[in-house]
This record gives structure tokens, sequence and C-alpha cells, in this order.
């Protein structure tokens, strides 16, 4: 018997480039990539489609990214309380949209379009319209998201997004990781805000790039350089091949995120396809860092009827047809 998609309708896009055909897998539930490859070489971590997102992989974060303190916020003297979505830590994370069914809204054979609202509820009173846009280019893989506020008061907004990249078969332990961020975001016990730390000189500074085998990070940075309107981090494998994760200059934070017990999947001639709990490494571009509804960082508060536009992608570079 087959099993049905954790993640809804898969919406496959399709788009011949000089660097050889690109496709990508785009889910229902929480707007996610699943599969994106070139050249039938895969540059995101996958899953398969009877599975729910490994450890978030691929969804839209929205209206928040990362964690919110006890899953709780203050504005104006007014304490929300949000439901607690990550229990080991007490803290409400990764938004209201990451289990939301999106619909359909346009599709082309390389492009596709789909939208949810996010309802006022417990913890934020407040009520959005969101897309999304995946477009297949001869240049990767671009993203556009659309926020507005279709309620009667002001609405606190951020906005992130959680892929897992890779390069093929290339074990992820040997590609180096670049983030072009200037600050670490100190963090406690539960992974929450207690300050802001220059990188320069310490382990966290990743300008220069490090093995991600070396690496154990689940930690936010701020200060990221942007120059010709995008900010840009990357991972390269030995061989030269690198894969760009670009944002514009609303994407002024990133997490890096380098779990070792990720399924990744194993494709084999013979065996088919397996999954074995392995290294991965997340570059999550977020407009604003952990606890923004708290601290103010970043945030944006969106007036009603007020739309915001933010962008970002993937750009393979060094992949032959």
């Amino acid at each position: 018997m087959q099993l049905a998609a954790a993640t809804g309708t898969q919406y496959v896009l399709s788009l011949q480039t000089p660097h050889g055909r690109a496709t990508a897998t785009i889910t229902e539930v929480a707007a996610g990539i699943r599969e994106y490859a070139l050249g039938g070489i895969d540059l995101v971590e996958g899953f398969a489609a009877e599975a729910v997102p490994p450890l978030g992989a691929g969804t839209v974060l929205v209206p928040w990214p990362n964690r919110i303190r006890d899953a709780i916020w203050t504005q104006q003297g007014v304490r929300h309380l949000l439901t607690i979505t990550e229990p080991a830590q007490l803290n409400a994370i990764h938004g209201l949209l990451a289990h939301t069914a999106y619909r359909l809204v346009a599709r082309s054979e390389r492009e596709v379009t789909l939208a949810a609202t996010v309802y006022p509820q417990s913890g934020y009173p407040y009520q959005l319209d969101t897309t999304v846009t995946y477009t297949l280019t001869a240049d990767g893989l671009a993203v556009s998201h659309r926020i507005r506020n279709v309620g009667g008061e002001n609405a606190p907004v951020a906005l992130g997004t959680h892929p897992y990249l890779k390069i093929g078969d290339v074990p992820t332990g040997d590609l180096v990781l670049r983030l072009n961020a200037t600050s670490h975001i100190d963090v406690d016990h539960r992974l929450n805000p207690v300050g802001v730390s220059p990188v320069a000189g310490t382990r966290f500074d990743l300008r220069a790039g490090a093995r991600v085998a070396d690496l154990d990070l689940d930690d936010g940075f701020g200060g990221v350089m942007v120059h010709n309107g995008r900010g840009e981090h990357s991972l390269t494998a030995p061989d030269g091949r690198r894969v760009t994760l670009w944002g514009d200059e609303n994407m002024a934070y990133v997490q890096a995120f380098t779990p070792r017990n990720f399924p990744v999947r194993i494709k084999g001639v013979r065996t088919g396809e397996s999954t074995r709990l392995g290294q991965a490494v997340a570059i999550e571009p977020m407009t604003a860092p952990a606890d923004a509804f708290n601290s103010g960082q970043g945030l944006r508060w969106l007036a009603p009827g007020e739309d915001w536009v933010v962008r970002w992608g993937i750009t393979p570079t060094g992949f032959a047809a």
C-alpha cells in the first residue's frame, strides 16, 4: 500500500538550465522545500513524501522564526501567552504555519505560489495573509514571500525559513561552511538570547569558512554583510562546487544548525532508498533573531493593509551540465 504524503500535495517544478535540469518539490504543508536538485545532484537534504519534515527541514517560519522565551511576550503592558511548541525548552518555536496546509494560488512548470492565513489566536491577536512563490531560474531557486496585515491594528511580524543544504553525495562533514555575519547571538541553556558578541577572534567567526565536521552549532548570527542588495552564506565542496544561500536586505540574521541526528537519505542502485542518522547543516535566513517579539530586534510592525516582501534563494555554482 502506498502511503499518503505527510506534507499534502507535492508540487514538482522543473526547468532545463545551462547547467542541467533543475527540479524541486514544494509541499502543501508548511510550503516547504522537500527536494531540490540540479542535474540529479541533491542540493538540499530531502526526505520521503510520507515523512514529516525532519528537524523542521525546508519549512516557512511565520510570523516569527526561532524561539520566543517561555512562549510569552509583552507589548505596551499587555502580556501575550503563546502555545509552547518546544516542550524540552519551554519556548514557542518557528511561528504559526509550520503545520498548516497552504492554498494553491498559481502554478507553472517552473513556479508555484502558495498562500496561507495567520488567524487571530492565543498569544497572537492579529490576522495576516501570506504567500510564498518558488521559482526555478537559470541561476538557482528563487523564493519570494509577501505578508499583508489584513487586521485592524499594527501587527508584529518576522520571517525565516529552514533549508538544509548539501552537495550531492559529498559527506556533509567535508563541506566548508561560510557565514558572512559579524556578530554572534549569545544564548542561555534554553537557547534564548542573553547578549550579542563580535565574532572576530572567536570560534563563531565563520567568514573565512570552517569544515562542517568541526562544528557543533545551533547558533544565531547578526550583522549579515550585504553587498549589491544580498547577504550570502555558502557551503563549498573540496572540488570547488558551491551552494550559496542568499537573502535580501531584510534577512539581516542567520541561524546555523549542524545536527548529527538528521535522517540523511541514502540512494543506491541496488538497495533503493534508505536513511541513516548523520550530520546535516541548516543555513536559516531570518529577518529577526530569537525572541524578537520581546527584544524588538529586527521586528517589523505592519500597519493595517500594509504589505511586506522578503526574498531569498539558493544558487549553485561550479556544476557542469
